[in-house]
C-alpha cells in the first residue's frame, strides 16, 4: 500500500514536472525571442534585453503554472502567489544573467575558452559566432534555471498542493 501510494505520488510529480516544462518551452520562446529582437533587431545592451525578455516569460509561466501546472491552487490568493513566483524567479533572473555574461563574455564569444570551436560551429550552421554564443549561453542559463525555479516554486509558491 505505501509502494502504491508513494509511486502515485511519484508519478503526479512527473506529470506536474512535465507540464511544468511545457509552459517553460512557451516561456522559453518568448525568452529567445525577445532577446534576440532587443539585441540584435533594436540593439538593446545583453543584460537590459534580457531583464526585459525574462520578465515577460515570467509573466506568462505564472500564469499557465496557475492555470494547468497547479490549477488547485486558483482558490489562494492571486497577489501571495504571484509575489512569491516573483521573488523566486528573481533569483532566477539573476542565476540567468550570471550564467548569460559568463556564458557569452567567458565561455562561447569571441573572447572565450571556447571561442575557436564556438566560431566554427557558428560557421558550419550560418549564423553570427555572437548570435551562437549569445544563445548558447541562454540555453545553458536557461537548463539550471529552469531546475531552479521547479523546485523552488514547488517547494514555496505551490508547497499547499498534494
Amino acid at each position: 500500500m505505501i509502494t502504491k501510494t508513494f509511486t502515485l505520488v511519484k508519478t503526479k510529480e512527473l506529470i506536474r514536472f512535465l507540464k511544468f516544462c511545457v509552459v517553460g518551452v512557451s516561456g522559453t520562446v518568448i525568452d529567445f525571442g525577445l532577446l534576440n529582437l532587443l539585441v540584435r533587431g533594436v540593439g538593446f545592451p545583453e543584460l537590459v534585453a534580457n531583464t526585459c525578455s525574462f520578465s515577460t516569460a515570467v509573466v506568462n509561466n505564472f500564469v499557465w503554472n496557475r492555470l494547468w501546472v497547479y490549477p488547485e491552487t486558483r482558490g489562494e490568493p492571486f497577489r501571495k502567489q504571484f509575489v512569491q513566483f516573483v521573488i523566486v524567479n528573481v533569483a532566477g533572473w539573476a542565476l540567468n544573467s550570471g550564467i548569460l555574461y559568463a556564458g557569452h563574455n567567458w565561455l562561447l564569444g569571441e573572447a572565450g575558452l571556447l571561442a575557436a570551436p564556438t566560431a566554427a560551429l557558428a560557421a558550419l550552421i550560418g549564423v553570427t559566432h555572437f548570435a551562437l554564443a549569445l544563445n548558447g549561453a541562454k540555453v545553458i542559463a536557461t537548463g539550471v534555471v529552469l531546475f531552479w525555479n521547479f523546485f523552488v516554486n514547488r517547494m514555496w509558491t505551490f508547497r499547499h498542493v498534494r
